[in-house]
């Protein structure tokens, strides 16, 4: 029987496991499908603290990995399948085995929501990109489109009007679903162009490796367009990967783990939480490592007292 398992390999998963592993808890970390997290398909990031020419995204979680490795931490590629926090020890299964802990700590994460279109994938991390705040710099004097009508999604146009020459919005009914003010605020933004009933066809740019621009279609007549642009934004919303926690811990109406109190405990003694799978607000590589510090030491302080 472990100390700890962490369930998730990404900012928050190997924070936590760095923690863990210097208090003698030797933990085991499950990375899942993408180890490291979503930074693995992420260029360069800029606003990480202590890298002030930038770093890229997989160089920095490798850095954090090797970092959890050095002080014992036990990496697994695997993504945990079930778990049972009924009652202590408690019992994580992944790769076909199960492995028991006295406490654990859950950091799957969050995924942003696909368009869905061809060539989507294949540019994400090269010009389509999910977070607006990590990349918005990148597009000084450029031009970018933006996919949604809800708050996120205006929020989204709006910082990237700092930067951009020209943001481009693509709403596929013809109304907005945010709030007023940032309604208000986004249509009397001289920058920002809105194209209402439409709908994306296509990213382009997959033969040269960088978005070029966007197929589009109107919503109402089917007809096809072209419009060019450096970045593509899709912010159609985030899913967290809370799936196995159903019914073992307590998920708010979008599924998000809810945390107890004013530390990452959630509604089952032992079992804690950081990163983006509780916060859907900030989504930040450095929230979810500040989390994953918070959860390690919250899960060193439970095992003191619960021995």
């Amino acid at each position: 029987m472990r100390d700890v398992i962490i369930i998730g390999g990404g900012p928050a998963g190997y924070t936590a496991g760095i923690y863990c592993a210097r208090a003698r808890l030797f933990p085991l970390v499950l990375e899942g499908d993408l180890a490291g997290g979503l930074l693995m398909q992420t260029t360069t990031v800029e606003n990480f603290p202590g890298f002030p020419d930038g770093v890229d995204g997989p160089e920095l979680m490798v850095g954090m990995r090797k970092q959890a490795e050095r002080f014992g931490a036990k990496m697994v590629a695997e993504k945990a399948t079930a778990v049972d926090f009924s009652a202590r020890p408690f019992k994580v299964t992944f790769g076909g085995e199960t492995e028991e802990a006295r406490a654990v700590i859950v950091a799957t994460g969050s995924t942003p929501r696909r368009l869905g279109v061809p060539s989507e994938e294949a540019l994400y991390g090269h010009g389509v990109s999910s977070c607006a705040i990590c990349d918005a710099f990148f597009y000084r004097g450029k031009r970018v489109a933006v996919v949604g009508g809800g708050d996120a999604a205006l929020e989204e146009a709006d910082l990237l009007s700092r930067f951009a020459d020209k943001v481009i919005m693509l709403v596929r009914r013809d109304v907005f679903r945010a709030s007023k003010a940032m309604q208000e605020r986004v249509l009397n933004n001289e920058k920002i162009e809105i194209r209402w009933n439409t709908l994306v066809d296509d990213v382009l740019g997959a033969d040269v490796g960088r978005v070029t621009g966007a197929r589009l279609k109107d919503a109402k007549t089917g007809e096809l367009s072209e419009i060019a642009v450096d970045g593509f934004f899709p912010i159609v919303g985030h899913d967290p990967n809370s799936e196995i926690f159903r019914g073992q811990l307590e998920l708010d109406e979008a599924g998000y783990v809810r945390r107890v109190g004013e530390t990452t405990a959630t509604s089952v003694p032992g079992v804690f939480v950081a990163g983006d799978i509780a916060d859907h607000r900030y989504r930040q590589a450095i929230t979810a490592a500040g989390a994953g510090c918070q959860a390690g030491l919250d899960a060193l302080h439970y095992l003191e007292e619960n021995p």
